[in-house]
C-alpha cells in the first residue's frame, strides 16, 4: 500500500532580492491570477500563500477588484493567508519588531477572513530563541521551518522550546520547502517517484503521513497539479494549516531549546549579519525612532498618530524581509531598502518631535526640555545651545537646584559683514521673513547713515518687531544718504554646553542655563583626561603606542589592548565571508597619533587616529591580496562620562579598499569557552564552534542586538553586529565592515554551491563610504550579568531629547513630571520594549524578565486598571490597579499588560 502523502501547494515570495521590488509585484501578479483561476476552476486545490500577508497586500494594491474573491476563498479554507506580515530575518530586527510584524500581519489577514495560525518560517536563515515563546503566546501550537535544525532533529518534527519553557510543535522541512517538486518532474510518473522519495525518506517520517511542499519561489504552481494528483493513491491536497491539524501524528519527543543556527541541514548564510553595514544601521535607527515616538506619544501627546506610526512601522517590517535587511540583493534593491527605512525614521521622527512640541509649550523659551524614554531615573547628559552671560554658566532645574555645566563649542557671533550701494538695501531686507534672519530671530537693529546692523537671537528681548516699519525706515535712510552702506548681522554670543539633568522614569524635566558668579562642584567624581588618559573614579583608561587601550573597569578588571584592528580579505559575497587562501591579515599601523579633546568634568574625549595600510582590494588571483595598498587613517574617539561604568568608543574612517573584512578585538583576561549575547528579548549563550554538515562550513560569527560578553569584556552596540570569540577563546572579535562585490559567487571557499545567481553588487564594497561605529565597553569580572548589561545597554542606546521651550521666556520652570516607572527586586533586569497607546484610553507596556531565576517587577502611573493580554492583543485577564501592578515575572517571559 502507498504511503499517504500530504500536497501543499504555495510559492515563496522573496519580495526583492536580485530584483527590486516593482519588479518582483509584477510577477507576483501575473502568479497570483493564476492562483485565483485555479483556485476557482478546481474546488479540489489548495493554496497557501507563503505565510506573508505582504504579497497579499502588494497583490490587491495593483488588483483592488479581486479582494472579494480572495475573501471568498480564505472563507471557504482554501486559501491559507498569514500570518506574518512579511517573512523577516528573525535576527537582524528587534524582537518588539517580530512581535508587530506578527500582529500587522494578523489583522490584515483578519480582514480578509482570518490568518493561518502556523509559524510558517521557512527560508529565514536561523531562528531566534525566543521564536517559540512569540509564538505560543500568540496562540500558536505550530511552526515549520528548514534552517537551522540541529543534527538531533532525526524526524520531521520536533518541540522547540523557548527559554521561558514555551514550546510548540515544529514542523522540519528537513529537504526545503520545495521537496515536493522532484516527484512531480514527470506528471506521469509521478506515483513512482513519491514511492522512491517515501522509501528514500521512511527514517524521517515514521507512521506519520509524507508532507510535499509542492512550491518554489516566485513561481504559481502548474495549474493542472490537481489533475495530475488526483489518481495517485493516497494523495491529498491540503494548505499547510490543514496537513498540521489534521495528518500531524502523534506528539513528537525530540526537543529542541533555544535558538536554530546549525548549519547540519541546510545553509543558515551568516555573512548577512555583516554585509551592507548602513542597512543594519538604518534598521537600528529607525526601531530606536518609533519606539521614542510611541512611548512621547502615549505619554504626552493628545493628538491621534495611529495612521503615521503604522506607516513607519509598515515601512520598517517590510524591510526586515529576508532578502531586504540582510543586504543579500542588487544595488538597486538595498538602496530601496535604506530609502524605506529612512521614510520610517522620518515618519516616527515628526511624531516624537510633535509629542514632545506638545509638552515643550509649558517650557519657557528661555530653557529646554528634556525627555526621559527609559522607565527608571536617570541623569542624562544633554547638549544644548545657551547665551552667553559673564561669569560661569550653570543649570538649574524647577527645584532649583544647580549642576555645573561643561561647555564644547562656541558660535560664531558675525553671521554676516557686506557692504553695498544704498540702492541694493531692499535686497537684504528679502532675507526677512517677518522676524526671522538667518535662522535666528532679529532682536533689534541700529540703523545710523550709512550703516545698517542686525542683532539676533534665539530668544529675544525685545518684545515687538514690525518689518514694515523697518523697511521704510531703510527706504528713507537710503535716499537720503546714498552710496556705500555697511550691512552687518550680529548674533548674540552662544556656545554649546554638556548639562547633566535628572529626569525622572519616563518624565520630563525642565532645565535653564543660567550665569552664576562661580559653578557648584560636580556632585561625584568628574570625567577628566590628560594626553593619553581618562577617568572617572569608575573606568580608567590609557591610550597605549599602537593606539589600543587599556580599559580598567570598577572591579581592578583590567583589558588590555581593546581596540585593536584587523583587516583580511574577503572573496566571498553577500551571503559567506570568505578568506583567501593566501589572506595578509593587517593589524599594526603605520602611524598613530593621539588628540585631547575634552577635559572634563562632565565628558572626556580623546581623539587616537591610526593610519594603516590596507590592500587595495584583491589581485587577479582572488587568493591573494593586492600588492598595491592605500593608507586608511581611522579615528577612535574615545569617552567617558561622569558616573557612567563603560568607555564609550567611536570609529569611523573612509573605506578605500575593495573585498576585505575588518574586525576590532578586544583580548580577554583569560580564555573563555562561551559567549552570551542580547537581543530579541534573549540573552543567548554560545560555544566556540558551530554545528556544520551541510554543504556551508560551520563559521561561529554569531549576531549580537544590544550588547555581546564574553569572560570579563562586555561590548554595548548600537545596532546588531556579527562578532566571533577568535584566538582559542581569548579575543572577542566585532565586525566593523565586510566590503564584497558579489550578491553570491558561483566558486565559494566555504559554501559548495551558489546562494544565488552571480550577480554584481559593487555598492557592497562600500567604496568611498565613510564607515562609523558607536560601542562602549564595559570591564567587569563577573560578566553581564553583574554588570547589569541589560539596562547598561538601554541606557547606551537610548539617549535623552533635550527640546527648547516654546512658552515666553523667562516664566518659572514648570515643575517634574513623572510617566511610567519601572522598579525590580535587587535590579533584576527587565527589558521594557514598548510603551504605546492602544484604544482611546489604553497604553500597552510590554516587559521581558532578562533572567534564569524569577523576577519581581513593579509598575507605577497613572492607571486604575491592568488587563493582561495575549501578543495579539486579546485580554487574559483584569484587575484593579491603583497606580501600581505587581509583576511576577517566570524567567525570560514575556508579559504584555495594558494600563487603563
Amino acid at each position: 500500500m502507498p504511503k499517504p502523502a500530504v500536497f501543499v501547494p504555495h510559492f515563496h515570495w522573496d519580495r526583492e532580492w536580485y530584483e527590486p521590488f516593482q519588479v518582483f509585484r509584477h510577477r507576483l501578479v501575473t502568479a497570483m491570477d493564476t492562483v485565483l483561476a485555479t483556485l476557482e476552476e478546481n474546488p479540489d486545490f489548495r493554496f497557501t500563500v507563503d505565510g506573508q500577508m505582504a504579497a497579499i497586500e502588494d497583490y490587491l494594491r495593483i488588483r483592488p477588484s479581486h479582494r472579494d474573491r480572495v475573501a471568498a476563498l480564505v472563507a471557504q479554507g482554501r486559501l491559507a493567508i498569514g500570518p506574518w506580515l512579511i517573512l523577516l530575518d528573525e535576527f537582524l530586527c528587534s524582537g518588539e519588531t517580530i512581535v508587530r510584524n506578527l500582529q500587522m500581519g494578523w489583522r490584515a489577514a483578519a480582514s480578509l477572513g482570518g490568518a493561518m495560525p502556523i509559524g510558517y518560517l521557512p527560508d529565514m536563515f536561523g531562528h531566534v530563541a525566543q521564536m517559540p515563546q512569540i509564538l505560543a503566546r500568540a496562540g500558536f501550537e505550530h511552526a515549520a521551518l528548514w534552517r537551522g535544525v540541529p543534527g538531533s532533529v532525526t524526524g520531521h518534527a520536533f518541540q522547540w522550546r523557548a527559554p521561558d519553557g514555551s514550546r510548540v510543535r515544529t514542523e522540519f522541512l528537513f529537504d526545503g520547502y520545495d521537496n515536493g517538486l522532484d516527484v512531480l518532474l514527470v506528471p506521469a510518473q509521478i506515483g513512482r517517484a513519491l514511492g522512491e522519495y517515501a522509501e528514500m525518506t521512511a527514517a524521517r517520517w515514521g507512521d506519520d503521513p509524507l508532507l510535499a511542499m509542492a512550491g518554489t519561489d516566485h513561481n504559481a504552481p502548474d495549474p493542472r497539479l490537481a489533475a495530475w494528483l488526483r489518481d495517485v493513491p493516497g494523495v491529498t491536497i491540503a494548505t499547510l494549516g490543514e496537513y498540521l491539524r489534521e495528518h500531524a501524528g502523534d506528539p513528537v519527543e525530540s526537543v529542541v531549546s533555544g535558538e536554530l543556527r546549525s548549519h547540519v541541514r541546510g545553509n543558515i548564510l551568516p555573512g548577512v549579519l555583516s554585509a551592507r553595514l548602513a542597512l543594519k544601521q538604518g534598521m537600528a535607527v529607525a526601531e530606536r525612532t518609533i519606539d521614542h515616538a510611541e512611548r512621547f506619544h502615549a505619554l504626552w501627546s493628545s493628538r491621534d498618530e495611529s495612521a503615521f506610526l503604522d506607516l513607519a512601522w509598515h515601512k520598517i517590517i517590510e524591510s526586515t524581509a529576508h532578502d531586504s535587511v540582510v543586504g543579500s540583493g542588487t544595488d538597486e534593491t538595498s538602496d530601496q531598502v535604506a530609502a524605506r527605512l529612512a521614510e520610517a525614521t522620518q515618519a516616527a521622527r515628526a511624531v516624537r518631535d510633535a509629542a514632545l512640541a506638545e509638552a515643550a509649550a509649558r517650557v519657557p523659551a528661555d530653557a529646554y526640555l528634556v525627555a526621559n524614554p527609559l522607565p527608571v531615573a536617570r541623569t542624562a547628559l544633554v547638549e544644548v545651545d545657551v547665551a552667553l552671560g559673564r561669569g560661569d554658566l550653570v543649570a538649574v532645574a524647577a527645584d532649583g537646584s544647580v549642576q555645573p555645566v561643561q561647555p564644547t563649542a562656541r558660535a560664531a557671533t558675525v553671521l554676516s559683514d557686506e557692504r553695498m550701494d544704498a540702492a541694493q538695501l531692499e535686497r537684504v531686507l528679502r532675507r526677512i521673513h517677518r522676524r526671522e534672519l538667518f535662522g535666528r530671530l532679529i532682536d533689534r537693529y541700529e540703523l545710523t547713515p550709512g550703516s545698517l546692523v542686525f542683532h539676533v537671537a534665539e530668544v529675544p528681548a525685545t518684545a515687538e518687531f514690525d518689518v514694515l516699519i523697518l523697511r521704510r525706515e531703510v527706504a528713507r535712510a537710503a535716499a537720503a544718504h546714498p552710496g556705500e552702506w555697511s550691512v552687518r548681522t550680529l548674533a548674540e554670543p552662544r556656545a554649546t554646553v554638556l548639562a547633566p539633568v535628572r529626569v525622572p522614569a519616563s518624565g520630563l524635566a525642565a532645565v535653564r542655563i543660567e550665569p552664576a558668579h562661580r559653578a557648584p562642584a560636580l556632585s561625584g567624581d568628574p570625567a577628566v583626561a590628560s594626553d593619553r588618559r581618562l577617568s572617572n573614579g569608575l573606568v580608567e583608561v590609557a591610550v597605549l603606542d599602537d593606539g589600543t587601550l587599556d580599559v580598567t573597569g570598577a572591579d581592578g578588571t583590567v583589558l588590555r589592548g581593546v581596540g585593536r584592528l584587523v583587516d583580511g580579505g574577503d572573496r566571498g559575497d553577500s551571503y559567506n565571508y570568505g578568506p583567501p587562501a593566501s589572506d595578509e591579515l593587517v593589524s599594526k599601523p603605520v602611524d598613530v597619533a593621539v588628540e585631547l579633546l575634552e577635559d572634563g568634568p562632565l565628558r572626556a574625549r580623546i581623539r587616537v587616529t591610526r593610519v594603516f595600510a590596507w590592500p587595495a582590494g584583491l589581485s587577479d588571483d582572488p587568493d591573494r591580496r593586492s600588492d598595491r595598498t592605500v593608507p586608511t587613517p581611522v579615528e577612535t574617539v574615545v569617552e567617558l562620562h561622569a558616573g557612567e561604568p563603560f568607555v564609550r568608543l567611536g570609529t569611523s574612517f573612509l573605506n578605500r579598499s575593495a573585498d576585505h573584512r575588518l574586525r576590532l578585538h578586544v583580548p580577554l583576561p583569560s580564555p573563555v569557552t562561551t559567549s552570551a549575547s542580547a537581543g530579541q528579548f534573549a540573552v543567548t549563550s554560545r560555544g566556540l564552534t558551530a554545528e556544520g554538515g551541510w554543504g556551508e562550513y560551520p563559521i561561529p560569527t554569531f549576531p549580537a542586538e544590544s550588547f555581546v560578553s564574553a569572560g570579563a569584556a562586555t561590548v554595548l552596540l548600537d545596532h546588531t553586529c556579527e562578532y566571533e570569540i577568535v584566538e582559542d577563546g581569548t579575543e572577542l572579535a566585532v565586525t566593523l565592515l565586510r566590503a564584497v562585490g558579489a550578491i553570491s559567487v558561483n566558486i565559494h571557499p566555504y559554501r559548495d554551491e551558489p546562494a544565488a545567481t552571480q550577480i554584481p553588487a559593487p555598492g557592497a564594497q562600500d567604496l568611498g563610504v565613510r564607515v562609523e561605529h558607536r560601542f562602549a565597553v564595559v570591564a567587569g569580572a563577573t560578566g553581564w550579568r553583574g554588570a547589569h548589561a541589560v539596562a547598561l545597554a538601554e541606557e547606551f542606546r537610548n539617549d535623552a531629547r533635550a527640546v527648547r521651550g516654546t512658552a515666553p521666556a523667562g516664566e518659572p520652570l514648570p515643575a517634574d513630571r513623572v510617566g511610567l516607572r519601572l522598579e525590580t527586586v535587587l535590579g533584576a533586569d527587565v527589558l521594557v520594549s514598548a510603551v504605546r497607546r492602544v484604544g482611546d484610553d489604553g497604553t500597552e507596556v510590554r516587559l521581558t524578565a532578562m533572567s534564569d531565576a524569577p523576577t519581581t517587577a513593579r509598575l507605577t502611573g497613572a492607571f486604575t486598571d491592568a488587563t493582561t493580554v495575549d501578543l495579539l492583543g486579546r485580554p487574559l485577564e483584569s484587575a484593579p490597579a491603583a497606580g501600581t501592578l505587581d509583576l511576577r515575572l517566570d524567567p525570560w517571559e514575556i508579559r504584555t499588560v495594558v494600563l487603563r
